[in-house]
């Protein structure tokens, strides 16, 4: 499974980026979505992220993209990448 969480403050952006978010999974919260896991969809959303969005991003805008598996992968765009702490997962 995967968590997306975002933070975008163009709200024009932000509601296409949850419209784009949504062909892959359910909201969980107003910037949370869950989405079902596989290698092919981790590659098209981060694709998509690097491709069309993030050159759109706001300094202070940020995508945190959680691959809750074994491994227990963050991917992070945006000011997301800025703030690299360890996380504990529970």
């Amino acid at each position: 499974m995967l968590l997306v969480s975002y933070d975008i403050s163009n709200d024009k952006l932000r509601t296409r980026f949850a419209k784009y978010l949504s062909k892959y999974g359910n909201r969980l919260q107003y910037s949370v979505f869950e989405i079902k896991n596989s290698d092919r969809i981790i590659e098209n959303i981060t694709t998509e992220i690097e491709e069309y969005y993030s050159g759109k991003f706001e300094q202070t805008d940020s995508v945190i993209i959680f691959i809750l598996s074994k491994t227990c992968e963050i991917i992070k765009f945006g000011y997301a990448k800025n703030s690299d702490e360890d996380l504990i997962i529970m």
